[in-house]
């Protein structure tokens, strides 16, 4: 928890999904997050389906099939091991 008060991105639970999107929004605009961010509904239904937390990187097909699932962030996780995957992808996309 020391370096989400580092980052000012410690919250109380959230109460509602209102108050879920705004944590949400407050965390992506304080750790300059620049990439698409989605919030998980109150029943966690992505996190348990995808093991998310406490943070993972993903490349996904079209359609929701896992192309890459990382070990569990954020020491667990390279992203020069995603950016391999996603090479790999275009690779096997323009051999067809």
């Amino acid at each position: 928890m020391q370096s989400n008060v580092k980052d000012g991105v410690l919250f109380h639970s959230p109460r509602d999904e209102a108050e879920r999107y705004s944590v949400a929004g407050a965390c992506v605009r304080k750790l300059g997050i620049k990439f698409p961010a989605l919030v998980d509904g109150f029943d966690n239904r992505v996190e348990s389906a995808y093991t998310g937390w406490p943070d993972r990187m993903y490349l996904m097909a079209p359609g929701g099939r896992v192309l890459y699932k990382s070990k569990p962030g954020p020491f667990g996780f390279h992203p020069e091991d995603l950016a391999k995957a996603i090479q790999s992808e275009v690779n096997q996309r323009a051999d067809k």
